[in-house]
């Protein structure tokens, strides 16, 4: 561990020298595919002004960023990136979504950083580099193994990135008992955590154990009743803690109906993916506390405020991410004597950027991260 953190430390002392120097005198080009145009232009306006900001940051006139849009179009995403190729551009962070990266493989000699969170990379030229299930299980998996929890279930609502968590369950090595698959429709929800919690047979354990006792000649057993009587039900389930792979709604609808199984997290740990700091969480008492991998909130305000004091709006989540991806191109380039190519993807790297630790490795990102308990409506850094 010790040793980690000297290398951690030893990356952030070289970037931080590497920021005020000029690469030789070229021009360190890195291209950028994001949707500029249609119902998605938003968010491509929101990424260039973060990489603005890292532009300023870095404060290297060598280094440029040039935009080209996708249309949020596969086609003329490619159409896009072949432009860029022409002006002998190695690097491009983008696209922004997963099916935009269809054709990119057709471009050798090119790396993508893309920013989609998905890790099944259409070519080895891609790299997915938003915050993936796997870094945040390894990271729920590390809190679990600190606190000694050996019983965890996993709860997958079955939509289009249950695939994801699958992968991303074998990836980290977490152990589980069983990974369920829910039907999101909140009837048949309630329906699926009562047998999964064994809620009927626990129910009927209160009531026969009420009926036993109304029957028997125990004493003091009218006292027991009454404590019976305020309770749900009477007996245990089979595991420590619940990680709940859902957001925003449909995350508080699995959370009502453990709730209402009598499945509390006051005595089993409710744990979910990464939530961005959602604030309507901090109005879930009942849910508390509630626990989740997270970037780090203090860096994630600190860009906010920084981002609306310069523009008077505030970033999306994928203009914090693209602020990184500037400042870890230009830090991996230096790394590589200002050489750009596809090597530097290759090389055992850590950078610590806003969001946290990104771990590069064989063209693959993963990411440290912090994580977070809601509890008393605040959000609790835990390490």
């Amino acid at each position: 561990m010790k040793k980690i953190i000297k290398i951690i430390l030893l990356l952030i002392l070289t970037f931080s020298i590497s920021m005020g120097k000029t690469i030789a005198n070229e021009k360190i080009k890195i291209g950028l595919l994001i949707p500029l145009t249609g119902k998605n232009s938003e968010i491509g306006q929101s990424i260039i002004k973060s990489t603005r900001l890292a532009i300023n940051k870095i404060n290297n006139p060598s280094i440029e960023i040039i935009p080209k849009d996708t249309k949020s179009n596969p086609k003329s995403t490619l159409k896009a990136a072949k432009e860029l190729a022409k002006l002998d551009i190695k690097i491009i962070i983008g696209p922004v979504f997963n099916e935009n990266l269809t054709y990119l493989d057709e471009l050798t000699g090119v790396t993508f950083l893309s920013l989609t969170n998905k890790n099944n990379n259409f070519s080895k030229n891609i790299i997915n580099a938003g915050i993936n299930a796997t870094s945040q299980l390894k990271t729920i998996k590390k809190f679990l193994e600190l606190n000694e929890i050996k019983k965890t279930i996993f709860l997958t609502p079955d939509v289009n990135y249950k695939n994801e968590i699958e992968k991303a369950i074998l990836n980290s090595k977490i152990k589980i008992l069983e990974n369920y698959i829910y039907d999101t429709n909140p009837t048949k929800l309630t329906q699926q955590i009562e047998k999964i919690t064994r809620y009927d047979i626990r129910k009927q354990n209160l009531e026969d154990e009420i009926f036993r006792l109304e029957k028997s000649n125990q004493k003091s057993k009218e006292k027991l009743i009454e404590r019976l009587k305020k309770r749900d039900t009477l007996g245990g389930v089979k595991f420590d803690s619940i990680i709940i792979a859902d957001f925003n709604e449909s995350l508080k609808s699995v959370t009502t109906s453990l709730l209402y199984t009598d499945i509390l997290p006051k005595k089993k740990y409710f744990i979910t993916l990464n939530q961005w700091f959602d604030s309507s969480l901090l109005e879930e008492a009942s849910a508390q506390p509630l626990y989740f991998p997270s970037i780090n909130k203090s860096n994630y305000e600190d860009f906010s405020a920084e981002y609306f004091e310069k523009f008077n709006q505030y970033p999306n989540q994928l203009s914090f991410l693209s602020f990184d991806l500037v400042g870890l191109v230009y830090y991996l380039i230096i790394q590589n004597n200002s050489i750009v190519d596809e090597k530097i993807f290759t090389k055992k790297n850590l950078f610590k950027g806003k969001v946290g630790i990104f771990e590069i490795k064989n063209n693959k990102i993963n990411h440290i991260l912090n994580f977070y308990k809601v509890e008393n409506g605040a959000f609790k850094k835990i390490f």
